[in-house]
Order: structure tokens, then C-alpha cells, then sequence
């Protein structure tokens, strides 16, 4: 390295460290404010999700949402921004509880694993930082997830099951009791461990990367802008399958008194069998956007 790297290097060894509420604040208040412009490229995400739901090729005889572009306008000429704001608040409430959980314990678990130097951090602490502060946000936060992706689901007034979130909670509750609120637990928890173990330490491995070899001179948005897009492609190919079983085990409903699906391997077999393995990545497309 060249004298200049290691005085950067040594800098960034001296800088003192952000206190840990900031760490939370900064990570739940960013995420938050991204939701609100996201929030249509996840509606239409679970829209493709949901299409075509455990049916062959040949029983399909309309598909509704062709594609990100033309799914996206047709949910606006039909339901209006209304249609493509659906779920934002139950979006804001997850992203204050999930994202300020995973994105502050992040750096938390790293400094618990041993890791005080950010630009010669081991990968594999990276990964197990971002599973562990993912995994727990995500657990905690089931209940908003799940009402989130059944109010983006509603795409016509015969879909309409809930009036709005607090109708949604209530109604849970009601009819399905906290086990209903906790539905999905399973492949949400196994989603946010794989996303932030991937999106975190893709990130920050491919900065560090850039930054040591040279590739960028500073750390400045274009940095920042084309370390997001490796990191946002690497965790939507990695995630997308469990991300679209998480949306089906969460939006099912009973079926003379059966689920359709059981368990996270459940949704993944009978999706494999009637619709392929490419069925388990539809909506890969919005997910990587988003």
C-alpha cells in the first residue's frame, strides 16, 4: 500500500466511534425514509409473488402483472398512488423495529466478535454480524411484516379483508390469536438472517475492497451508489426464494381449516413442483430495485 493508504488507513483506526444509539437512530431512521420511496416497487414485488400461486403453466389463463414496468402501471391506472402506497404503514412500523434493529446491532455484533479495524474485517464476521442483528429484527418484528405484505396483497375490493393496519391487528388477533400475528416467523427470520449477512458484508467487503485497491479514490457517493448495486444484486439472488415463500406462508389463507403450507420447506416443495424453480424467484427483479 501507498504512504497515503496507510495514513487513511491509520486515520480511520483513530476516528472515535459513533455512540451505539446513534448506530440504531441512523440505521431505523435511514431505512424509514427509504420506505417511503420504495414502498411501489414492494407492492408490485409481492404482487408477482403471489401471481400464478401453485399453478401450472397451462392453468394459468390470465397473468394480471407482466413484468415490473407494466405490473407497476397497471396497479397505478387501477387503484391510483393510493394502490401503490398500500401497506406503507405497516412498512414504517416494520422498518423502525426491523431495520433499526438489524442495521444498529450490525456494528454492535462486529465490536462483539472482535472486529474494531472496519477496513481489515474478517468476511466471515461480517456475515455472522449481519445474521445475528437481522435474525433477531426480524423475529421481533413478524407481526408488522405479516400485516404489511396481507394489505399489499389486496389488489380488488373482493380481495379487501382489512380496513387499515389497526383493523388488520385487530382482526388477527381476533380470529388467529398471536400465533397468527407470528405466522411466517420461520422463513422471515431465515430471510432477514440470509438478506442482511449478504446485503451488509457484500457491502462493506466490497468498499473496503475498492477503496484498499484502489478502484475508487474516496469514499464519496459514487462509492457508495456502486458498492449498493454489487450488494443489493448479491443478497436479491440469494434471498429471493425464501423472500417470496416468506409473502405466501404470510398471505395464505385456511382452506377448510388447513394451511396450504406448513413449513417454510412445505411452500418450497409444492411451489418447485407446479411452478419450477423460476417460480421461486418471481418478483427477483423489484427485490434488487428495492
Amino acid at each position: 500500500p501507498t504512504q497515503q493508504q496507510q495514513q487513511d488507513k491509520m486515520a480511520g483506526q483513530m476516528r472515535p466511534s459513533e455512540p451505539v444509539w446513534m448506530k440504531f437512530l441512523f440505521g431505523g431512521t435511514s431505512c424509514c425514509v427509504a420506505a417511503c420511496f420504495t414502498n411501489p416497487i414492494d407492492v408490485i414485488k409481492t404482487r408477482l409473488q403471489i401471481q400464478g400461486e401453485l399453478m401450472r403453466k397451462h392453468e394459468i389463463t390470465e397473468i394480471k402483472y407482466k413484468g415490473f414496468v407494466r405490473g407497476s402501471y397497471r396497479i397505478l391506472t387501477e387503484e391510483g398512488i393510493r394502490g401503490i402506497y398500500k401497506g406503507l404503514s405497516a412498512s414504517l412500523m416494520r422498518e423502525a423495529t426491523y431495520s433499526t434493529i438489524r442495521m444498529g446491532g450490525y456494528d454492535v455484533m462486529k465490536e462483539l466478535l472482535g472486529a474494531y479495524d472496519p477496513t481489515n474485517t474478517p468476511l466471515w464476521k461480517k456475515i455472522t454480524a449481519g445474521a445475528v442483528s437481522g435474525s433477531v429484527g426480524a423475529a421481533i418484528a413478524n407481526p408488522t411484516d405479516l400485516v404489511k405484505v396481507r394489505l399489499q396483497a389486496e389488489s380488488t375490493q373482493a380481495e379487501k379483508r382489512y380496513k387499515n393496519v389497526l383493523h388488520a391487528f385487530a382482526k388477527i388477533w381476533k380470529e388467529e390469536g398471536i400465533k397468527g400475528l407470528y405466522r411466517g416467523v420461520g422463513p422471515t427470520t431465515q430471510r432477514a438472517a440470509l438478506l442482511t449477512a449478504s446485503q451488509l458484508s457484500a457491502y462493506d467487503h466490497t468498499k473496503h475492497f475498492v477503496l484498499n485497491s484502489g478502484l475508487f479514490k474516496s469514499d464519496g457517493i459514487h462509492t457508495h451508489f456502486a458498492c449498493s448495486m454489487v450488494a443489493g444484486l448479491i443478497a436479491a439472488a440469494v434471498t429471493s426464494p425464501v423472500d417470496l415463500i416468506k409473502t405466501r406462508v404470510m398471505n395464505q389463507r385456511s382452506q377448510s381449516g388447513q394451511l396450504v403450507y406448513t413449513s417454510t420447506l412445505d411452500c418450497a416443495r409444492k411451489t418447485n413442483a407446479a411452478e419450477g424453480f423460476a417460480g421461486l424467484y418471481k418478483g427477483f427483479f423489484p427485490q434488487w430495485m428495492r
